[in-house]
C-alpha cells in the first residue's frame, strides 16, 4: 500500500460541496492500495456543519490535527454577518457597506492567498518531523483555501516529497478574486505565489477544462481534470412532488440571481393560471435576501416552499423528489470553470435539470455528454420560457423525466481509481 497525506482545511463535521471531494476520494483509497493519512485544523472555522458526514470517515484513515490560528475569531467582535459572509465565499455583495470594503481590503491585502495563511509556517514545521517519521513521501494539497498549496511548496523544497496540487476552485480567475479590492503589490503576489505551486507541483488536478486551459498558460507541468462526482449508493424510494416544483439545493447567493428566470415564470403565472396553482419554487440552503426580494418583486412568493439547510441525506431526497432541479452560476467570463458540486448530485437524483450561467461555461458540457438536461444563458429568455412550457406539459400528462445516458463516469469510485492510480505513478 502506497502512504499518501492529503492536506485539507475542509473535513467533516464541515458541511457544503468543500468536504465531499477528499472524504469520498479518502474513503474509498485503501480499494485502489492507497492508505490514507489526512492533516486537518484542530480547530477550524467551519460555516457549515453537517455531523452526518462524519460517519464516512473510514476507519483505515489516520486523521492528523493541528491547530489554526484564524482571524475570523477578532474579526466577529467588528461585525459577525460580514465575517460571515467572507468565511463561506459570499463576498460580492451588490451594495457593501463601508465596513466590508475595509474587511475586504484587509482580507485580500494583509492575509495572502487567505485567511489560513498562519496555518503554514507550523503545519511545515509540524509535517516536516511527522512524515519522516511516518515513511511518507507522497502529498497532496487542496485549495480553497490555498494557502494549504504553500505547505506543500515548502515541504516539496525542504523534503524533496512528491506533491499533487488539487484545485477545487481556480486561484487568481475565481469570480470573487476581484472582490477583495487588492492592491497592485497584492495582485501582484498572488499571481507569483500561483506561478510558484503551479510550477514546482509534480502533478496538479483540476475539476474543470477551463481550468486546465488557464493553468497550462502558466505551467508546463503535468494537468489532468477530475471532477467531482456523486455516490453510488441504493436510495429510498421518494415520492415525486404533486405541485411543478423548480428546486434549488444550496447556497443561492446575490450575484447568481437569475432574474431571467424569475420573469419568466411571472409571466407564465400571468398566461395560465393552472401553472400558477401548480408551480412550487424550492429553496433548500441560505438564500441572500436580494433573491428573495426579486421573488417578492416578480409576483412569486405565494410560490414559495423554504427549507433552509438540510443535512446531506435530506438534501438528496429532496432532490429525488423535486420535478425539475435548478442550477445556477453567476454570469461572468470568471465562472465559465465552475461546475458546482450539485451538479453530480443531480445527476444521481435523476431529475431534468435546468441550468444557467455564462456562454461557455464547462457546465454545458456535462449535461449534453448525459443528457440530463438543459442550460441557457441569461440571454435566452425565449428558449427557457419555451423549455420550461415543455417541461410543465410533460408533468400534467405525469412524463417529466430524464432520458440521460450513462453517467457512472461520474460515480466516487471510479473517479477514486483515477486519482489513486495518478498519486501511484507519482
Amino acid at each position: 500500500m502506497k502512504k499518501v497525506l492529503v492536506i485539507s482545511y475542509y473535513w467533516p463535521p464541515a458541511g457544503g460541496p468543500g468536504v465531499q471531494r477528499w472524504l469520498k476520494f479518502v474513503k474509498y483509497f485503501s480499494d485502489n492500495g492507497i492508505e490514507p493519512y489526512v492533516y486537518i485544523p484542530e480547530n477550524p472555522h467551519y460555516p457549515l456543519v453537517d455531523a452526518s458526514f462524519t460517519s464516512e470517515i473510514p476507519k483505515e484513515a489516520t486523521i492528523i490535527k493541528r491547530p489554526i490560528k484564524e482571524p475570523y475569531g477578532l474579526a466577529k467582535l467588528f461585525s459577525k454577518r460580514n465575517t460571515q459572509n467572507m468565511s463561506s465565499g459570499m463576498l460580492t455583495q451588490k451594495n457593501p457597506s463601508l465596513l466590508s470594503k475595509v474587511m475586504l481590503f484587509v482580507r485580500g491585502n494583509l492575509f495572502i492567498p487567505d485567511a489560513r495563511v498562519g496555518w503554514v509556517k507550523p503545519s511545515v514545521s509540524f509535517l516536516s518531523e511527522y512524515l519522516v517519521a511516518n515513511h511518507i513521501d507522497t502529498i497532496v494539497t487542496t485549495g480553497p483555501p490555498h494557502s494549504l498549496h504553500l505547505i506543500g511548496l515548502q515541504l516539496k523544497e525542504k523534503l524533496a516529497v512528491k506533491w499533487l496540487a488539487d484545485f477545487r476552485d481556480p486561484w487568481t480567475t475565481i469570480h470573487y478574486h476581484k472582490s477583495l479590492r487588492l492592491t497592485r503589490a497584492s495582485e501582484k503576489k498572488h499571481k507569483n505565489l500561483e506561478r510558484e505551486v503551479l510550477n514546482n507541483a509534480d502533478y496538479i488536478t483540476v475539476t474543470s477544462p477551463t481550468t486546465k486551459k488557464e493553468f497550462e498558460v502558466i505551467t508546463s507541468r503535468p494537468i489532468q481534470v477530475i471532477t467531482n462526482g456523486y455516490e453510488e449508493q441504493s436510495y429510498e424510494q421518494v415520492t415525486l412532488s404533486t405541485s411543478f416544483s423548480i428546486a434549488h439545493i444550496g447556497s443561492l447567493l446575490t450575484a447568481r440571481n437569475p432574474i431571467v428566470l424569475w420573469e419568466v415564470l411571472k409571466e407564465l403565472k400571468e398566461e395560465n393560471s393552472a401553472f400558477a396553482n401548480d408551480l412550487s419554487l424550492v429553496f433548500a440552503g441560505v438564500v441572500s435576501e436580494e433573491v428573495f426580494a426579486s421573488l417578492h418583486s416578480y409576483g412569486l412568493q405565494d410560490q414559495l416552499d423554504i427549507h433552509g439547510y438540510l443535512s446531506h441525506e435530506k438534501a438528496l431526497q429532496l432532490q429525488r423528489s423535486s420535478q425539475l432541479l435548478l442550477l445556477l452560476e453567476m454570469d461572468q467570463p470568471e465562472t465559465k470553470a465552475i461546475i458546482p458540486g450539485k451538479l453530480f448530485e443531480y445527476l444521481q437524483a435523476r431529475r431534468p435539470i435546468v441550468a444557467m450561467g455564462p456562454d461557455g461555461s464547462d457546465m454545458e458540457g456535462v449535461l449534453t455528454s448525459t443528457n440530463s438536461g438543459q442550460f441557457f444563458s441569461p440571454q435566452g429568455k425565449k428558449e427557457l420560457k419555451d423549455h420550461i412550457l415543455d417541461c410543465y406539459a410533460l408533468y400534467l400528462n405525469d412524463e417529466l423525466g430524464t432520458n440521460g445516458s450513462s453517467i457512472a463516469h461520474f460515480s466516487r469510485k471510479n473517479l477514486t481509481t483515477k486519482m489513486a492510480d495518478l498519486l501511484k505513478s507519482l
